[in-house]
């Protein structure tokens, strides 16, 4: 494994861009690195910066049984993997904060999405949740993330396709 053997499943908060203000409206948006999450951090980054809000950006490491069940293989190749997909992320928004003057909670934990998304929001009392649609076909059946943001109920989610 790479350096910090626990670094994949340690939770973080990094900051980014100007300073945080204590007004203006509070945006979580979640991302684990497909195409429709990051769509919905730019319609999060720009939400924040029209409303002069800050942004709160989710990365949820998720474990899979594979890790829980499988060799040391597969536990160091997933290791390594959410690492680099972590270290991309954060660079893509740390630049985007500084490009367009959003100031940006970047937050790593690990768990169940819907959970951490779910607590994240109401600990950091946000006004509205910003979410890819699911790609996953499952998804129809057991309810995506998105879906059960909506039926939580605390505050408005945007999915974004």
């Amino acid at each position: 494994m790479n350096g910090n053997a626990a670094g994949a499943f340690e939770s973080t908060v990094e900051r980014f861009g100007p300073p945080r203000q204590q007004s203006g409206r509070a945006i979580l948006a979640g991302v684990d690195g497909s195409d429709t999450a990051m769509r919905a951090a730019a319609f999060a980054f720009g939400m924040a910066r029209r409303e002069s809000g800050r942004l709160i950006v989710a990365f949820v490491v998720c474990r899979t049984a594979l890790t829980n069940l499988g060799p040391a293989v597969a536990t160091t190749v997933e290791h390594d993997t959410t690492l680099q997909l972590y270290a991309e992320l954060r660079d893509q928004i740390r630049e985007a904060a500084e490009e367009l003057e959003v100031p940006v909670s970047f937050l790593k934990t690990f768990g169940d999405p819907y959970t951490a998304l779910r607590d994240t929001a109401d600990r950091s009392q946000v006004d509205t949740v910003v979410v890819g649609a699911s790609q996953k076909a499952g998804h129809r059946f057991a309810g995506s993330v998105a879906t059960k943001l909506i039926k939580t109920g605390h505050w408005p989610v945007l999915v974004v396709p």
